[in-house]
């Protein structure tokens, strides 16, 4: 099985040996934000460290002062994994998704930055598939997408299917991002990259995930896409409401101005 493996990889110009080095000499640091997430995050962590085995990461995880616990329960799961490993590094109060990312961003000493929710609804199973295609592509962003062949969406109902998916052609229309799924959270990203594009968004809210892509389009960077089902979460409640989507709206005109 090894043996074969290794003939597959060498059609793509690389030993399967080869890649295993390459994997060493690289740190994948994935930022995490939560805000009432301590029935979730235990679990999210023990499947980020299953499926990474064989990778150099940490978790960083940034918490907006969540009152259920939820820090408590990352600090058990220091003792577990190690603080040098699962980082909490919270805040106060929540003050936007989209400035989270930027202050896990400060604490990251990895090459890659990956971007995940915690509450399950992004399975770290794919983590794997998005570091291989980056690995094979030499793209600055791999995002994984619901909306291609072997994509999609568990646990919603019909309108929750509407909304996003009318969000996305709306988006798709009068933009044109050249990437499929706008607002997902699930990607991987080049640390320069992400450093650069971060520097210019403004959004700090749920239309964060939509800018942060098309101005990477818009600045000419690698995009790939990895299909992922997304799963609606089990514990907790949705952070979407009519604020967010009137946000998604403002959002989407201002990116039409200025873009």
């Amino acid at each position: 099985m090894a043996k074969l493996e290794e003939i597959e990889t060498e059609e793509h110009g690389e030993t399967t040996m080869s890649i295993k080095m390459r994997r060493k000499k690289k740190k994948y640091s994935i930022i995490i934000p939560t805000y009432n997430e301590r029935l979730n995050i235990a679990l999210v962590i023990y499947l980020v460290f299953k499926h990474l085995q064989d990778f150099e990461f940490e978790v960083i995880i940034v918490d907006d002062g969540s009152p259920d616990g939820t820090q408590d329960v990352i600090k058990q799961l220091q003792n577990v994994y190690g603080e040098d490993r699962v980082l909490l590094r919270a805040r106060p109060k929540k003050l936007g998704l989209g400035t989270a990312y930027y202050h896990g961003l400060k604490h990251a000493s990895g090459d890659f930055i990956i971007i995940m929710d915690a509450d399950l609804s992004h399975h770290p199973k794919y983590l794997p598939s998005f570091i291989r295609k980056q690995m094979e592509t030499g793209a600055s962003i791999v995002t994984g997408t619901r909306y291609v062949r072997n994509g999609g969406v568990h646990g919603w109902n019909l309108i929750r299917k509407l909304t996003s998916r009318g969000a996305n052609v709306l988006a798709q229309t009068l933009l044109w991002p050249g990437v499929s799924d706008l607002t997902g959270s699930f990607r991987l990203y080049e640390r320069k990259a992400f450093e650069d594009i971060i520097s210019s968004v403004v959004s700090k809210g749920y239309v964060f995930q939509m800018e942060m892509i098309v101005r990477a389009s818009r600045k000419g960077y690698h995009i790939e896409e990895v299909p992922i089902t997304f799963v609606d979460r089990v514990y907790g409640s949705s952070k979407l409401g009519g604020s967010e989507i009137l946000e998604y709206l403002k959002g989407l005109v201002y990116l039409l101005i200025t873009t």
